[in-house]
């Protein structure tokens, strides 16, 4: 428990934090951006594609469309505030919530995604600790003010491990769900996953007409070696199960993301 206790709480630096703060927060609001079209237009749809879950469970209705498309856009707004680290104890905890609330009610409308699950909890550790202490508009507000620059702590390291912790465990219960699902560990000879990836090829030629329907270069590279399916199949199961190795030494916790993030490129 004592190990556990310094892991958790292992002091960081203020700017490590905030690089943090500055990227999650700025990818994501890269990620929903360029989703306002797909957000607006399904909030739109006929209320008998909705089936509320999370925190949107609560409706018997969809929300108008207006409604949405106003949250959506106070949501983008807050994401660029916290990512700049404006008014951050204000901007930060409500960017989390507003950010959960954006991507349940668009998850009510289709399969729930979990890497949207992972994007809330990084953004509520985020929000809710001291990440906007250096390299944000209040850290120069505080600095034009002459407040001493922070030092290194443990408050902010915290946040980071959590992040890291979270991030493990949401990897670690994808690979639990392929183990205890139907093909159990058939899932490792790669046969769903080829499935997998040709229903969202024909999805995407189905949904995007004009878009270009060739597959890609490197799904017809591996077509013509099909052994590679079930190295990537497995390999992604390893490393998904494998994935609290990660919190075990900084090393292994590289090594690991370097994979985690070959699996997700791929």
């Amino acid at each position: 428990m004592r190990r556990i206790v310094t892991w958790f709480f292992r002091p960081s630096s203020p700017r490590a934090l905030a690089v943090v703060r500055i990227v999650t927060n700025g990818w994501t609001l890269w990620y929903l951006a360029k989703r306002w079209r797909l957000i607006t237009r399904t909030a739109s749809g006929s209320p008998r594609d909705f089936d509320p879950v999370g925190i949107a469970r609560p409706l018997r209705r969809p929300l108008p469309p207006r409604v949405i498309a106003a949250t959506t856009a106070a949501n983008y707004t807050t994401l660029a505030l916290a990512c700049l680290g404006v008014a951050h104890r204000i901007t930060g905890p409500l960017n989390a919530a507003l950010t959960w609330w954006t991507l349940t009610y668009r998850n009510s409308w289709s399969m729930v995604f979990h890497n949207d699950n992972l994007a809330v909890l990084h953004l509520t550790a985020l929000g809710v600790a001291p990440s906007a202490d250096a390299l944000s508009v209040d850290a120069l507000v505080r600095h034009r003010s002459r407040t001493a620059t922070p030092q290194p702590s443990w408050q902010y390291g915290w946040p980071l491990q959590t992040i890291n912790a979270v991030t493990a465990g949401v990897y670690l219960v994808c690979g639990l769900a392929k183990l205890t699902g139907p093909l159990g560990r058939q899932w490792a000879t790669g046969e769903h996953l080829r499935s997998q990836v040709a229903v969202d090829g024909i999805r995407k030629a189905a949904l995007r007409p004009d878009a270009d329907r060739k597959a890609s270069p490197f799904v017809e590279f591996i077509e013509r070696r099909p052994w590679m399916w079930n190295v990537f199949a497995a390999g992604s199961l390893a490393a998904e199960l494998g994935a609290p190795i990660a919190l075990v030494h900084p090393r292994l916790g590289r090594a690991w993301s370097i994979g985690a993030w070959g699996m997700a490129c791929w």
